[in-house]
């Protein structure tokens, strides 16, 4: 099957939650497109997915944790001694946190979502924006989701989360709509990755059960939406939401 490319050549991404998944499928397409990527994630995975992607393109791992604000910084600074600047930010880290009622929800496990899920976004976006003002370039994509559009029932974390990083694309689109810098954030469905792995069977099918198209979105999918807006061939949209949700968002 043929697959779509497009000219990322010398273009430099920031990839987070990198190290499998959706991210790990974002970075092969914005190698096999020219670009050069660094894959942040605290996984174990990292080493072998870096070293598995090496022979697509120039990628390199960094040990990075989203929550934590200082380790974000500190890998940007490295980047930018060793690449000269970030073209391309791909905010995809999060974590689905435990599968219960609002009101039954552990502080300690809503907190970690937030941190993560939401406060990851944050930072990532607060240390690379200042460098791509100064070049007039840059893209930005970060990973919401339906969830953050529909609230899913018993993943109030969640849904909370994602529905901040929607009004969060949405204004630092518009913050940076006089620069050629965009900003846009995707609403996939469930993929068929290891964040599975939190969640009970039920809400596995209830999830299924929602998408008209029967089943989850691949990696693939989302990847080959994901390139283009993280493109130059993405010149004027910003600040909005991409539905990848097979049919099931109403809006």
């Amino acid at each position: 099957m043929q697959t779509t490319t497009f000219d990322m050549t010398d273009r430099r991404a920031i990839i987070t939650g990198g190290a499998q998944g959706i991210g790990k499928a974002i970075a092969v397409k914005v190698l096999a497109s020219g670009g050069k990527v660094s894959l942040w994630d605290v996984d174990p995975m990292l080493n072998d997915t870096v070293a598995e992607l090496s022979a697509v393109g120039d990628v390199i791992g960094q040990s990075v944790d989203v929550s934590e604000y200082n380790q974000v910084q500190s890998a940007v600074d490295k980047l930018l001694v060793d690449w000269g600047g970030i073209d391309i930010l791909c905010a995809n880290a999060g974590i689905a946190g435990p599968t219960s009622s609002l009101w039954e929800y552990p502080v300690e496990a809503w907190n970690a979502v937030q941190n993560i899920n939401t406060n990851g976004v944050f930072y990532c976006c607060k240390a690379v924006v200042p460098h791509m003002i100064a070049q007039n370039y840059g893209r930005i994509v970060n990973t919401a989701s339906i969830a953050g559009k529909e609230g899913n029932p018993n993943a109030s974390a969640y849904s909370t989360s994602k529905a901040a990083v929607i009004g969060m694309t949405k204004s630092l689109g518009k913050e940076l709509a006089e620069y050629n810098i965009c900003v846009n954030c995707i609403t996939p469905v469930t993929a068929d990755t290891r964040i599975l792995d939190q969640m009970t069977p039920e809400f596995i099918e209830y999830m299924r059960s929602k998408i008209p198209r029967g089943r989850f979105i691949t990696v693939e999918e989302i990847a080959r939406t994901v390139a283009w807006m993280a493109s130059e061939d993405n010149g004027f949209t910003t600040a909005a939401v991409y539905d990848l949700s097979g049919g099931r968002a109403t809006y």
